[in-house]
């Protein structure tokens, strides 16, 4: 390639250059070329062996707003060019492309005439788009208006179609365009455009294969892909439908064999309101739902419960938890019992032991645990026969032997009544006696509180002191 001035009557615009067919807009730089010229090189190659002319690959507008200055002045200057080599057509259309997406990114139906040239000289796809520095999908998208009837084509560049029901289109047959263009010229007749389209391409439903739970090798009926989208989509929604159910039921029975309540499917005419069920374990009832959208797809929800259900469920596990605290395994009279001897049997071995007891004692009087209190012993029984069985028990008969040597110590009269019983000491009998109110005597009963109207303070009537 090199570099001369060529006078603009030897040159021409060349049928490769990407903008020959439309009348370019020269508003924007023709004041810069009447003050200063071109200043950019034009890129061009010979128009035939002789070398005396040349046809312009890329700058149509350079050169086109020269020639407006040249017919206001009547002058011709010649122009800067760059000369390509002769008869290297694909080389021509990338270059006349290239500074096209660089300057101004051409219509989708003009890029298609150049990338469909560059196929026909023999350039993929990928290379392509090498070429151009854009992806190998955004060529084949572009490459895909050659899907389309001339007609649509025309009435795209025209811009009386919009992109999104051109990209459509682009996925009918052409059996299909010709019925849309029927609609399109209709007076009564409306043609679909835009999301309407696509549905209407695909039998009134569109259903992306990604939402059939089937293996797509069941499917043997026509796919139609959009390469101007992610998804392709089912050309024959009976045959996808009747597959999605039998995958569905599938689905359905696998999940009460892995020991679910229930596995329920919601039809698109029914709304599925998440906010009407609770989540439950498997183990708690909870079932599996699977709602079904119109548009094929079918989403999962495991472990819920109606919330009635639920609730009704929980007011039947207080039910039952609170029959069973109704019930305890030991009645009163037997704990009562239990808990009297267990008193017993502890006390008369802590007499065994006064050095534990003293320090118990201490430490929590240290500490002021809630739990420890002085005072006069408040073990008794209401029953005659609890009250005799813990009196003639060894326990009390050890602590009773022990109390006597106590009271023979302190120099008390053996025949006054007990610190702790309400009755006089009767030497045939321990002197532990059940809590009742009165008595011969004027001691305290085991409350401390005034036994038969004599002084408080634990001591006998007959020995104030």
């Amino acid at each position: 390639m090199k570099l001369d001035h060529i006078e603009l009557s030897r040159l021409s615009i060349s049928p490769l250059n990407m903008r020959a067919k439309r009348p370019p807009d020269i508003a924007n730089i023709l004041p810069s070329v009447r003050a200063r010229g071109v200043i950019v090189p034009l890129l061009v190659r010979p128009a035939n062996d002789s070398g005396d002319a040349y046809e312009i690959v890329a700058g149509k507008r350079r050169y086109l707003a020269a020639s407006a200055v040249a017919e206001e002045t009547g002058e011709s200057p010649a122009l800067p060019c760059a000369i390509m080599e002769a008869g290297d057509d694909a080389a021509a259309l990338e270059a006349s492309l290239i500074e096209n997406f660089a300057r101004l990114a051409p219509d989708e139906v003009t890029q298609w005439e150049t990338f469909t040239r560059l196929v026909k000289e023999g350039q993929a796809a990928e290379d392509i788009a090498a070429t151009f520095g854009i992806t190998e999908r955004l060529v084949r998208r572009i490459l895909a208006l050659g899907n389309l009837l001339p007609r649509i084509r025309g009435l795209y560049r025209q811009e009386k179609l919009d992109a999104s029901t051109v990209r459509h289109l682009t996925m009918a047959t052409r059996a299909q365009q010709k019925d849309w263009l029927a609609l399109y010229d209709s007076e009564d007749g409306h043609a679909p455009s835009g999301q309407r389209l696509k549905e209407w391409l695909c039998g009134g439903q569109l259903i992306a294969t990604k939402t059939a739970l089937f293996d797509l090798a069941l499917y043997t009926g026509p796919i139609v892909s959009d390469l101007f989208g992610e998804d392709s989509y089912f050309a024959e929604p009976d045959l996808f439908w009747m597959l999605q159910r039998e995958a569905i039921e599938a689905r359905r029975q696998a999940y009460l064999e892995q020991g679910w309540a229930a596995a329920e499917l919601i039809e698109p005419a029914y709304h599925f309101h998440h906010w009407e069920y609770e989540k439950r374990p498997k183990k708690q009832g909870g079932r599996v739902y699977l709602t079904l959208s119109t548009n094929g797809e079918v989403e999962v929800h495991e472990g819920l419960l109606p919330r009635r259900e639920a609730a009704r469920q929980d007011r039947e596990e207080r039910s039952d938890s609170t029959a069973k605290a109704d019930r305890p395994e030991l009645t009163a009279a037997l704990r009562n019992y239990l808990d009297l001897h267990r008193h017993a049997a502890v006390r008369a071995r802590l007499l065994n032991h006064p050095g534990l007891a003293l320090r118990l004692l201490i430490a929590h009087a240290i500490t002021n645990a809630g739990y420890w209190t002085v005072g006069v012993e408040n073990q008794a029984s209401d029953r005659s026969a609890i009250a005799e069985s813990v009196e003639t028990s060894r326990a009390e008969a050890s602590f009773d032997e022990k109390r006597r040597a106590a009271i023979a110590v302190m120099d008390f009269d053996p025949e006054c009544v007990s610190l702790i019983g309400g009755r006089r000491h009767d030497p045939a009998r321990p002197l532990v006696r059940p809590r009742r109110r009165g008595g011969a005597c004027g001691g305290s009963d085991r409350d401390g509180r005034d036994a038969g109207g004599g002084q408080r303070g634990g001591r006998c009537a007959r020995h104030p002191a």
